[in-house]
């Protein structure tokens, strides 16, 4: 049931930490892979070592911040692949900045790439799945969502970010339904990627982090692939509208 032999895979934020691993897993699973990001280059690379491991795979630069890219992104795909089974929207960026100090422009630029990127990115591909009648959305968000999640200090805008893609999650959940389209999310706790190199890097913030973590580490992008392959696969067939938590007993504590 995991299997996602002649599925179509978009994977946004793909060159690297947890898109990179979903990536890959998703390869490995047998679907066909659209590996997506800033740099083409570095997109090529994972794309690279997918086919090095008998996959298929294609890399596509793309911000998703701007619609005309996303739009280029989505017609490359169909034009290459003819559909588009799962989006995978991982994408984003997170800039330690105090609330006092944050600028208008910080602001927009997170909320423009966190959110606005998922929602173009969804919309788009939403579009293609809706004409098939199947497909599976699966939108990054993270612990630090507020409600339900936690809250951050020095990364307000991050978590208005993440919190929208929660809300954001549920409402596609219930339109795209009709049509067959799954829509789920992913609430990562801490995760060793190079997003998170200001924690590791500092013993004392790294430490305080692994002290709300009940298993005493941070999780690996692997890990979070593995539960972007479930909900990617049939496995999670009776699945829409849900946050998945993988944060190592984090919000338990």
């Amino acid at each position: 049931m995991l299997e996602l032999k002649n599925k179509v895979a978009i994977i946004t934020g793909a060159r690297r930490g947890m898109g990179k691993a979903d990536a890959l897993l998703l390869a490995k699973a047998g679907a066909k892979v659209v590996v997506s990001d800033i740099s083409e280059e570095e997109c090529q690379q994972v794309v690279d070592e997918i086919k090095n491991s008998g996959g298929e795979a294609m890399a596509i630069k793309c911000d998703v911040s701007e619609k005309e890219e996303v739009d280029k992104m989505i017609k490359k795909t169909i034009e290459e692949f003819g559909r588009i089974d799962i989006l995978v929207n991982n994408a984003g960026i997170c800039q330690f900045k105090p609330f006092l100090d944050l600028t208008e422009e910080e602001w927009d630029r997170t909320i423009n790439i966190n959110l606005k990127g998922y929602f173009l990115c969804g919309q788009a591909v939403a579009k293609e799945m809706a004409k098939q009648k199947s497909g599976v959305i699966i939108n990054i968000a993270s612990i630090a969502m507020g409600q339900v999640g936690v809250g951050f200090p020095a990364i307000t805008h991050y978590c208005a970010s993440k919190g929208g893609i929660v809300a954001m999650t549920e409402a596609m959940a219930l339109e795209l339904a009709p049509y067959n389209i799954r829509v789920n999310a992913i609430a990562p706790g801490a995760i060793d990627t190079p997003m998170a190199a200001s924690v590791k890097d500092d013993p004392k913030v790294l430490e305080g982090t692994l002290n709300r973590v009940p298993l005493r580490r941070m999780g690996k992008p692997e890990e979070i692939a593995s539960a972007v392959l479930f909900l990617a696969s049939d496995a999670s067939s009776y699945m829409t509208g849900s946050v998945v938590v993988v944060d190592g007993g984090w919000l338990a504590g």
